[in-house]
């Protein structure tokens, strides 16, 4: 510990520097990974999504009776470099999403020394716990979200006259992004952790606001899924729950802040 201390400013900025480095290289290993396989990532992982034979629609058809039939649309790149773009962008984000806990872990590394006993105690376990989370989220987000978006998009028509011939750029924005975001909306009980052993909020606070909190968890859903009561309903209970694990945590960490 004292050794920490007496590092300079720039070799906290070499430390970091090093970490960001170690970091990128994972993502970039990665990235390459998804590359080679650019082909069979996108059509059966993405394009898929336009498929009765997708994983969610089957379960959806064989086990509640709901099934939908193959979105009868085109996909187009009418830009030179537009496929391209998107094939390096989903290796990116793709190495990005696979390294995360990684990279988490060089982020936490580099702060934690210059915490406090007591926030060193706080955040045990953050990494596991973030990790997790963030992909369930990417779980929730690939298999639920996205597809729906795919399906009421890809289906909806304003005339019969009209084709829907969708740019390649536009289809794989809102779905990587509605992905990513998925995943950062899990990391909610985390957040309720921390910032409730740090003493900025309380479960008291979280009921308190808890209408509003519902609100801007409808707001958001309506965002991030298709324009009808039924996808955002299904987006919204997950978020909802996860707002409502958040005051459990925070109770369960008052509790225990009073015992001790």
């Amino acid at each position: 510990m004292e050794e920490e201390n007496r590092m300079t400013f720039l070799d906290h900025l070499e430390e970091l520097r090093w970490r960001i480095v170690k970091s990128a290289i994972l993502i970039v290993v990665f990235a390459i990974f998804i590359w080679i396989f650019q082909t069979w990532i996108m059509n059966h992982l993405f394009l898929s999504m336009g498929s009765a034979e997708f994983l969610t629609f089957r379960i959806l058809c064989d086990y509640f009776g709901v099934c939908i039939d193959d979105i009868s649309i085109s996909y187009q790149s009418i830009e030179l470099t537009g496929q391209f773009s998107y094939a390096l962008m989903m290796s990116i984000m793709g190495g990005f999403v696979l390294a995360f806990p990684f990279t988490f872990y060089q982020i936490w590394a580099f702060i934690k020394p210059g915490l406090k006993k007591n926030e060193k105690t706080v955040a045990n376990g953050i990494v596991v716990y973030i990790s997790l989370l963030f992909f369930l989220g990417i779980g929730f987000g690939y298999f639920v979200v996205a597809p729906l978006c795919v399906q009421f998009f890809g289906n909806y028509q304003i005339s019969a006259e009209i084709a829907n011939e969708i740019k390649i750029s536009s289809y794989m924005s809102t779905i990587l992004s509605t992905i990513f975001y998925s995943g950062l909306l899990f990391l909610l009980p985390v957040v309720s952790y921390l910032f409730t052993k740090l003493g900025v909020i309380s479960s008291s606070w979280l009921k308190k606001y808890r209408k509003h909190s519902i609100i801007g968890i409808l707001i958001l859903s309506a965002l991030i899924t298709p324009p009808d009561l039924i996808s955002q309903v299904i987006v919204g209970i997950p978020i909802v729950l996860l707002y409502e694990v958040g005051v459990l945590v925070s109770k369960n960490v008052e509790r225990k802040q009073k015992k001790q």
